[in-house]
């Protein structure tokens, strides 16, 4: 039997019997050792009894590894731990995790390196970080990178698709407002590319299917492109490519081997082509339509040879012809049209001058022309020219009696030197109204020689 303070164990050896050890520790209670003892001195056999001190034992086991498994392995983990790497930690303290408090006893109990320590903290407040080194060791070292790097904007270079429409727009609105610096702005910000010579073909395109102004506005572009935005050598090429698509550029516009003759001459003249252009078209052409255009250019250029830009070329058309050459203009179409006769003519060359709003003038030279002239023809062809502007639309309104009020303001200067000049003007505006050209009250507002 144990004594008082030992524990017992039973053990069954090979024979069957039961032994009891006293250096094995019971993992269970008092209740459990009071309850094995009546069992052993009943009535089972010495196989139910190891069987059943078995079964406490494993029980027994198993509730104590499930309560104490985790905090028991942790704690003895952390103190394995600290106790070799720490010599300072205080004696009899296990290290809580994540603890910020001072590790030697001595703290006052405020954070670690006064709070510039640890996980996401970014220092102290008032820290100056010093620029650190690059690393050739690190796996994202790149040498190249190391130097001065130059951040730039990369555009796109443009197809030819897309050339087309980006550049129609552009020469389009610049036939508008007829500002070159606006042009060579959006053409910086566009890639053209090994295509940056077509925009000189494409705009040379455009201004042929359009009036005499636009081609003007068109050759003054290319002078002021060349040397910023376009070399010569690219405005050769644009050229040649027009002189292979004449053929097709003909089907719209049959005048365009004489057009593009002009606008080669004044290229060359303008500096935006060398010289040496047409020399090597010579005797290498095929195409009758480009050889009428190169023949053209070389006439313009030797009849010019003198001056140093074909200025005239075009013709300048609308505002930007001076009011002094205007005013010629209309009044050489005026004699042209009493000597021939031809309203379809006058009726051409006046909107080839691109001045509608200027149109009052041709009724202001016209009137005076009736004036100075002798004999009735004049009266009648002028009724006769002015009816037919005012039928089509071509002088409105406000343009006819702007017209007439002009000379009856300056009639009494011009009867200086017409002296029936009121009596002229009265049979000429009662004609006028009886042909529906002017109105009753401009004819009333004619004045008379009394006045």
């Amino acid at each position: 039997m144990a004594t008082e303070g030992e524990t017992w164990t039973t053990v069954q050896n090979h024979d069957g019997v039961l032994s009891f050890d006293d250096d094995v520790d019971h993992p269970y209670g008092d209740e459990d050792e009071a309850a094995l003892e009546a069992e052993v001195n009943g009535n089972w056999t010495p196989q139910e009894k190891a069987l059943h001190e078995a079964r406490l034992k494993a029980k027994a086991k198993r509730r104590v590894r499930k309560s104490s498994s985790r905090s028991e392995s942790l704690s003895e983990s952390l103190s394995g731990e600290l106790a070799d790497g720490d010599s300072h930690s205080p004696k009899g303290k296990v290290p809580v995790p994540n603890d910020r408090k001072s590790r030697t006893g001595k703290g006052r109990g405020l954070p670690k390196k006064g709070g510039a320590g640890g996980k996401g903290v970014w220092g102290a407040a008032g820290m100056v970080y010093e620029v650190e080194e690059p690393d050739v060791k690190d796996p994202n070292y790149d040498e190249i990178a190391q130097g001065d790097t130059v951040y730039a904007t990369v555009v796109p270079e443009l197809d030819e698709r897309e050339l087309e429409k980006t550049v129609n727009p552009i020469v389009q609105e610049y036939f508008e407002h007829g500002d070159t610096k606006e042009v060579q702005m959006l053409l910086k910000e566009l890639n053209l590319g090994h295509h940056k010579y077509e925009f000189s073909s494409l705009a040379v395109s455009l201004s042929l299917e359009g009036k005499a102004s636009h081609r003007e506005l068109t050759s003054r572009l290319l002078r002021d492109l060349v040397g910023k935005e376009l070399s010569e050598s690219d405005m050769a090429r644009a050229f040649d490519k027009i002189l292979k698509e004449l053929p097709d550029l003909m089907l719209d516009t049959p005048e365009a081997p004489q057009m593009l003759g002009q606008f080669i001459a004044r290229a060359i003249a303008d500096h935006a082509l060398p010289l040496a252009f047409l020399d090597r078209y010579k005797g290498k052409v095929d195409c009758d339509h480009a050889r009428a255009a190169l023949d053209r250019a070389a006439v313009l250029l030797s009849m010019k040879r003198e001056m140093v830009r074909l200025d005239n070329v075009w013709g300048v058309g609308g505002g930007l012809r001076p009011v002094k050459h205007l005013v010629k203009e209309m009044n050489f179409l005026l004699k042209e049209y009493l000597v021939s006769g031809e309203v379809k003519e006058a009726e051409r060359c006046l909107r080839d001058l691109e001045v509608p709003h200027f149109h009052h003038e041709l009724v202001y030279e016209a009137v005076v022309m009736v004036l100075e002239s002798k004999g009735d023809t004049a009266v009648k062809m002028m009724c006769k020219l002015l009816q037919a502007f005012w039928k089509i639309g071509l002088i409105t309104v406000d343009q006819m009696n702007r017209g007439f009020q002009r000379v009856y303001d300056e009639l009494p200067e011009i009867n200086l030197d017409v002296p029936h000049a009121h009596s002229i003007m009265e049979s000429f505006t009662d004609l006028c109204y009886q042909e529906s050209v002017i109105t009753k009250q401009l004819r009333d507002s004619c004045p008379s020689r009394s006045v």
